[in-house]
């Protein structure tokens, strides 16, 4: 570990200590399966991996909220608990180091989502407002649970409804899946046997298949997606090829990504949408409402805050609010978080355990601070 350890990282630590947070630190080296299942496309790419003396594959920690809701299971601790966390995450970069430094707040555990949601996103501003003090600041909002909502509303099939949900986030993905929602590819490139098993939807029986060619090839099943996620993409594929969205529903779908407006305008701006296409959104759009007149008690600029329907984080676990918050005309985000209420059953929790969370940036925080001097 070679990077140098942030000059706000004192002044960090006691403002989680004001926000009521327990302060963790989690192992640099974790499992990667969870990882490699979870965290999504953009991420597994990006990830150190190595072995153990077992045989066991493990990888260097590249992000804090699987480790920590890991911890939180393994510990047996009651809830709600936020916890906080300041340490180095190691993933391969386009720009910047390999190895810098995060910090952020989990909060597990609350049953007031709206509450917990606003509160994630007030603690994310405090943060970088203290960190960069007179530093203007623009909030991007996105909602997982209304776009899903909306596509259940358009009668859309299971299949294409959760192709569509993993491709939220990624606008090349969600492009790619739009195209082929308007024209399905009719010709296969499948041919022999995995073609006629992904015909009878075969599950077990591709899965094995391609595990057997991945031994043969000498490829392990621990660098990507398992042979089980393959075999059931295969198949899914070769069933969307089978469904049209009509004219009028595809219309409706690209009205509501295209809408982008303030956060106090978004509710509004979303019933309206919903009653032009005639759909009902039901509880995703009380929640919502819910979640915007939270986020307005804590005093945060509201004008700086803006609901874009076709926004989302490259992290498969996130099932409602997305968020990232960046300095204004600076293309990085400074930070990001969301709802992650699926994860920790995902991990092993007994029980279904909410959870939100954000993470920071700190290099590009005293990348900034450094400019403003």
């Amino acid at each position: 570990m070679i990077s140098r350890y942030p000059a706000i990282a004192a002044d960090i630590a006691k403002l989680f200590a004001a926000r009521d947070t327990h302060a963790v630190e989690v192992a640099v080296l974790q499992p990667a399966d969870p990882f490699l299942d979870m965290a999504g496309e953009d991420l597994r790419r990006r990830i150190f991996l190595t072995e153990s003396e077992t045989g066991r594959t493990l990888c260097l920690r590249p992000e804090f909220t699987i480790p920590v809701c890991l911890d939180h299971i393994a510990s047996q601790a009651g809830t709600p608990r936020r916890y906080s966390y300041l340490g180095e995450v190691f993933r391969q970069r386009r720009e910047g180091g390999n190895e810098f430094f995060q910090a952020g707040i989990e909060d597990l555990g609350d049953r007031d989502t709206a509450a917990a949601d606003a509160r994630s996103l007030a603690d994310a501003h405090a943060l970088l407002t203290l960190a960069l003090p007179g530093q203007a600041l623009a909030v991007t909002l996105g909602d997982q649970t209304v776009f899903e909502a909306v596509l259940a509303a358009l009668g859309l099939p299971r299949g294409w409804r959760m192709r569509l949900a993993r491709a939220f986030g990624s606008a090349p993905m969600l492009e790619a899946a739009l195209a082929d929602l308007a024209n399905p590819p009719r010709n296969s490139q499948l041919s022999g046997p995995v073609a006629t098993l992904v015909l009878d939807g075969d599950v077990e029986s591709l899965a094995a298949h391609i595990a057997g060619g991945m031994e043969e090839a000498g490829l392990s099943a621990s660098a990507g997606r398992s042979p089980s996620d393959i075999a059931r993409r295969l198949i899914e594929k070769a069933e969307l090829r089978s469904v049209r969205l009509s004219n009028e529903a595809f219309s409706a779908l690209k009205g509501f990504l295209a809408i982008d407006v303030p956060l106090n305008n978004a509710a509004q701006a979303l019933e309206s949408f919903a009653s032009g296409a005639g759909l009902s959104l039901g509880a995703a759009l009380d929640n919502f409402a819910a979640r915007a007149r939270a986020i307005e008690t804590h005093g945060l600029p509201m004008a700086d805050i803006r609901y874009d329907a076709a926004f989302g984080r490259p992290l498969d676990y996130y099932t409602g609010l997305v968020f990232e918050i960046a300095a204004k005309r600076v293309e990085r985000p400074l930070a990001g978080g969301g709802r992650y209420d699926r994860l920790l059953t995902l991990l092993g929790a007994k029980t279904p355990i909410p959870g939100v969370g954000f993470s920071v940036w700190l290099d590009r925080i005293e990348a900034l601070r450094e400019k403003a001097k």
